[in-house]
């Protein structure tokens, strides 16, 4: 496998977006086509005959009367925005490389910043759920890194205050091209909170390659065999060819966060976590 088709599709452009989703109806059509893909069933009977009741947009079932919105249950639910607007945040959330921020967001959906982070972060913990069950498999490239910390001043390095761990895995093809990303928080690079990584993220089949760090060791916890390839530090350290993509990945976060973000409260990171990984795979 050359790479990732999936990674590497193409996107729709603006244009071939707002032809296809670019009115209330056609989103609402999605919407309905996605819940219901064989037809409307009464979530409390299953039945299937139904009327529907134009004034609240509802559909009623016949058998047991009970009126169903398309959008209770979903991440819609409840909403006093259109669909369309929702659309076209998921389309600006999923298809910008490196992010976009609150501010540049509810300018480009006409709301204020408040509701564009709202809608954020709503869209982030889908993400984050989403494939929060769905583990590595095949050769994986592991590494540590943080978030945050000291910006000026103070103790640098990984005791520096205010900084975050966080565990990248890659998943390759024997080849080395790039399949799937992890990304989690976790509470500090000791034994146990790899070995809780390992154990949650990455199948029993995996042969992890990672730096010197001692407590990657624990991933053969998870069952996984493990390879530990010391690196030392600097640049050369980070053109490593067998940690080529996990070093892609956390320069690409790191980017991201600086000129888009700037910073990141650590209580949200695993959010704005799930966007990249959700955007890699």
């Amino acid at each position: 496998m050359a790479r990732n088709a999936v990674q590497f599709q193409k996107g729709p452009s603006e244009p071939a977006f707002e032809r296809q989703y670019g009115t209330e109806e056609q989103c609402r059509a999605v919407v309905i086509a996605s819940r219901w893909p064989h037809g409307f069933r009464c979530p409390v009977c299953g039945g299937t005959q139904h009327s529907l009741v134009k004034t609240r947009d509802l559909y009623q079932c016949t058998s047991c009367r009970r009126q169903t919105s398309p959008i209770a249950g979903t991440i819609f639910a409840s909403t006093h925005l259109g669909l369309r607007i929702w659309f076209r945040a998921i389309y600006h959330l999923t298809q910008t490389k490196q992010g976009i921020s609150s501010i540049e967001l509810g300018r480009r959906l006409g709301v204020t910043q408040t509701t564009a982070w709202k809608i954020k972060h709503k869209l982030k913990q889908v993400m984050l759920e989403r494939d929060a069950s769905k583990r590595l498999t095949g050769r994986v490239e592991m590494d540590d890194a943080y978030l945050g910390g000291e910006r000026s001043g103070g103790k640098r390095g990984r005791g520096a205050p205010g900084k975050t761990p966080f565990v990248v895995a890659v998943e390759t093809t024997p080849e080395g091209k790039p399949v799937r990303l992890k990304l989690r928080r976790v509470a500090s690079f000791c034994g146990k909170s790899i070995s809780g990584f390992a154990k949650g993220s990455l199948d029993p089949s995996c042969s992890v390659v990672s730096d010197g760090l001692n407590s990657s060791d624990t991933v053969t916890h998870a069952g996984c065999s493990h390879q530990a390839i010391k690196t030392g530090s600097g640049p050369k350290a980070a053109r490593t060819p067998a940690f080529k993509w996990v070093n892609t990945a956390l320069g690409n976060i790191k980017v991201a966060i600086t000129g888009t973000y700037r910073s990141i409260n650590s209580k949200h990171l695993p959010r704005y976590l799930a966007e990249f990984e959700y955007r890699f795979n």
